[in-house]
């Protein structure tokens, strides 16, 4: 055996993605580098060829790894991940990257609703409804323009709320548990308004994700928002029931 499998609680594949992930991380391997193949890593941890793959599509899979057919695999370009299926504090998520979260609070008022946003909240045109446009930042740098209106009926103390100290998807999920959402993810061009707040310096596609969340029996939120589109990807997860057994027919 190998001394690079000796003495390791790690199961073996996990042994050979932590190597990866120290290599990467200590930028022994810089972005865009090929990584060793699946046969070199078999042999280096003394395991499976099987074994060596199922690291490598892991890391694949978390964005860390990007395999091209025929040619290797090779260490990607990081980007934070919008988990899609989620719905999650964006406070949180940069936090977890090791990164300081703060953000601005440009808006927070009570507006009359569109027709656009009356439809979306359920609720007649003209009704009042609170809006509020936050722009978050991972390290001093824009990542999300925060567009939100918010039914009343659901939250009625929004805009008594410090934004700048909890995030507004934080002081939701405190008194307006979900029972539902709805995500719609497209790609856009911002206004130059958009633009100018995410600090882009020229015409850039963004990521757009509209999302509405239920708090029964209410529809409690309508959001919009946008990221620049060169610095996320979104990921998804969900389980799938296997369909019940076909019985043949009576006859």
């Amino acid at each position: 055996m190998n001394d690079t499998a000796r003495d390791h609680p790690l199961a073996p594949y996990a042994r050979i993605k932590q190597h990866i992930i120290e290599n990467i991380e200590s930028g022994q391997w810089a972005v865009n580098e090929q990584v060793p193949s699946e046969n070199q890593l078999a042999a280096q941890f003394d395991v499976s060829r099987m074994t060596a793959r199922r690291a490598i599509l892991e890391l694949t899979q978390d964005g860390m790894l990007v395999r091209s057919q025929g040619v290797g695999t090779f260490v990607a370009e990081r980007r934070p991940v919008l988990p899609v299926l989620e719905v999650r504090n964006i406070a949180d998520e940069i936090a977890e990257r090791g990164h300081h979260y703060s953000n601005r609070v440009i808006t927070l008022e009570q507006d009359a609703a569109t027709d656009g946003i009356a439809i979306a909240l359920g609720i007649s045109p003209g009704s009042p409804v609170f809006h509020s446009v936050l722009l978050h930042l991972d390290n001093g740098v824009a990542v999300q323009l925060e567009d939100r209106y918010v039914n009343p009926q659901a939250a009625p103390g929004y805009l008594e709320q410090d934004f700048s100290q909890e995030t507004p998807n934080a002081y939701l999920s405190r008194v307006a548990p979900l029972s539902a959402v709805e995500h719609t993810i497209e790609a856009i061009l911002p206004n130059a308004e958009v633009a100018g707040w995410l600090g882009l310096a020229g015409p850039q596609a963004c990521l757009q994700v509209l999302r509405r969340t239920w708090t029964a029996p209410h529809i409690a939120t309508f959001a919009r928002l946008i990221h620049p589109g060169n610095s996320y990807r979104l990921s998804g997860y969900a389980t799938v029931s296997a369909p019940a057994a076909r019985t043949a027919p009576h006859k």
